[in-house]
């Protein structure tokens, strides 16, 4: 689970990072990152759509990348804004495939 201070809440965060952060294309996840001027804690933001399936097959993808997320925290330079939007294969890959995807993306364009 991640802490308060490491989560996106507010609309503006997110649609600023999606807007004017860098890209990064995976099989199962498109991951933007963006910096933000202040030197706090990373933070992180999920986009699961109905694209992805049920509500109950949306809450397991988002489950699963928060948990990928809060292992991949230490890697991630502070002040970084990432947004991780699952595409529809998300919810048919395992666990391992998933956790690749997003640490790849993480390591190539918000590592420490």
């Amino acid at each position: 689970m991640l802490a308060k201070p490491n989560r996106l809440t507010r609309g503006s965060d997110y649609k600023a990072t999606v807007r004017r952060g860098s890209r990064c294309a995976g099989t199962h996840t498109v991951t933007y990152v963006g910096s933000v001027p202040d030197e706090g804690p990373a933070r992180f933001g999920f986009i699961v759509s109905r694209q992805v399936g049920s509500a109950v097959t949306r809450n397991t993808v988002r489950r699963r990348l928060k948990a990928v997320c809060a292992e991949a925290l230490p890697l991630v330079r502070g002040g970084a804004s990432v947004v991780i939007r699952a595409l529809p294969s998300a919810a048919t890959v395992d666990y391992a495939d998933l956790r690749a995807d997003v640490v790849r993306c993480l390591q190539r364009k918000a590592a420490a």
